[in-house]
């Protein structure tokens, strides 16, 4: 965590949320002594100065400023997602959007480079559901469920199925019900999304805890025989909005449909098996195509003394369907491509390559990440640092970083350049990003947005993913840590510690 330079003006006293960094700086001394409040501030001043000159922290101000009054990442991304549209991987939109992309790193002078990269290619299609038997059901009618494919889901029949629903909330219900319960049937797992969990800014840990079912739902369920599964949304937004997202089947094993049902019809249907059986006719008709040929979008900003070494700063291009991926991750996209957008503008050539990358299927697996580490592998040593964007666009409070423990300090002076714009928190972390974890995993020191999460899973892979959940300003604070933390990464005198 940091200290900002405001608060050590003013003597404020430090927060608890900035415990670590004070430890950190609270050792006896040589002598034996405990330092004075005074020598813990100068220890945690002189801690990271080493690594940027005055000049170079000014250079980090104009970035920061720069980006606040710029246009052109909400520009950039406006034609992302209103013009280009959704990009799910394999499509004719995600190939425009590369095309797009690297035409326009190549308009400011970047060196671009398009990498291969096989990816799958399914394809959404018919997604209906309604009620044929209920408890207290009026004579001669259905009830319509609301519900969306799951990403990699096989299909039904092409007339549908028809089987009755079993309704747990949890594992535990799951193990707890009598052998044959689920044999052909359809299974719901009804886990709530934990709106009070993502209110209090983690979003995404309310997220991991219901993901778990949408992921393994459908393995479980073959398991046990059902002939297909739902699950209850995993986001915030009690809209009748269904989320989609990736599923998974086990190698060998039976694999059956798979969609995602909106809260609202997930809490009728728990409601109404309670009271009595409940029969749907679900229809899927998803198809799995061959792989793809897509490409990763890279952009060298070439380093003046160490062109060799490289930071990367990067959002994933491809997006879920139903939307047209505005938050997830388009503006991941466009803030990494402003960061050499701003540099030509104001004329900055750091010592080191910074390397924006529009990442490509990282909603279906990664596919392009993994191609780059095939590809790179033997380069990593020269990867002196990573940054990725995948929380969407709202408020930033300040940088994840994953490494050393040393690099909370060696950040601080960044980490007060940001504070302007009140993104000046530091906060470790075990990875920063789905697409650049393999290089956190080499050992190169990687970082992320800290960003606001309490609404971002009200959207998160739903049609409402628009650009209209943009808020300019918001998006260019998390431009502006993009930005200064990349040339901060790329142009200071030593190298981040790995």
């Amino acid at each position: 965590m940091t200290i900002t330079a405001a608060t050590l003006a003013a003597g404020a006293v430090v927060c608890a949320g900035q415990t670590r960094a004070v430890q950190s700086a609270q050792g006896p001394d040589a002598a034996g002594s405990q330092p004075t409040m005074l020598d813990r501030i100068n220890q945690m001043l002189a801690g990271g100065k080493r690594a940027w000159t005055d000049d170079q922290i000014h250079t980090m101000e104009l970035l920061r400023d720069a980006a606040m009054k710029s246009e052109y990442a909400y520009n950039e991304l406006e034609h992302l997602t209103d013009n280009i549209g959704p990009r799910l991987s394999g499509s004719p939109q995600a190939q425009k959007a590369v095309d797009y992309v690297a035409g326009e790193m190549r308009a400011l002078g970047a060196e671009v480079t398009l990498e291969k990269a096989s990816v799958p290619h399914w394809v959404r299609g018919l997604e209906t559901a309604e009620l044929t038997v209920w408890p207290g059901q009026t004579q001669g009618t259905t009830q319509k469920v609301v519900l969306t494919a799951l990403g990699g889901s096989t299909a039904t029949p092409p007339e549908g199925l028809t089987a009755e629903v079993v309704v747990v909330d949890n594992w535990s219900q799951l193990h707890a019900l009598p052998a044959g319960a689920v044999k052909g049937k359809i299974l719901l797992f009804n886990h709530p999304f934990d709106k009070e969990l993502a209110a209090t800014g983690h979003g995404l840990e309310a997220y991991g805890s219901g993901v778990v079912y949408r992921g393994a739902g459908p393995i479980a369920g073959a398991a046990l025989g059902a002939v297909a599964v739902l699950v209850r949304s995993v986001g915030g937004a009690d809209f009748r909005l269904p989320h989609t997202g990736l599923t998974e089947y086990a190698p060998g094993a039976p694999k059956i449909p798979a969609a995602a049902v909106t809260a609202e019809d997930a809490e009728m249907l728990k409601v109404l098996a309670g009271e009595g059986p409940v029969t749907m006719h679900l229809t899927l008709t998803p198809q799995t195509l061959p792989d793809a040929q897509s490409y990763n979008v890279i952009a060298d900003w070439k380093g003046t003394e160490h062109p060799e070494q490289v930071v990367v700063v990067s959002g994933h291009l491809d997006s879920w369907d139903l939307g047209t991926g505005a938050i997830d991750d388009g503006a991941g996209v466009a803030v990494s491509m402003q960061a050499i957008q701003l540099m030509k503008e104001l004329g900055i050539h750091p010592r080191r390559t910074v390397r924006v990358i529009a990442w490509m299927s990282e909603e279906e697996g990664s596919q392009g990440a993994a191609a780059y580490m095939k590809e790179h592998t033997a380069e990593m040593g020269n990867h002196v640092g990573a940054i990725e964007s995948d929380l969407g666009a709202d408020h930033p409070t300040g940088i994840y970083y994953a490494g050393k423990a040393e690099l909370g300090r060696w950040l601080r002076p960044v980490a007060q350049v940001l504070d302007a714009n009140g993104a000046g928190l530091l906060e470790s972390a075990p990875e920063t990003g789905e697409d650049i974890a393999g290089m956190t995993e080499k050992g190169v020191p990687s970082f992320a947005p800290v960003q606001d999460s309490r609404f971002y899973f009200n959207y998160h892979h739903t049609a409402a993913d628009t650009f209209d959940k943009i808020d300019k300003r918001h998006l260019n604070e998390n431009a502006a840590v993009m930005a200064v933390l990349v040339y901060a990464l790329a142009d200071s005198g030593e190298a981040a510690m790995r």
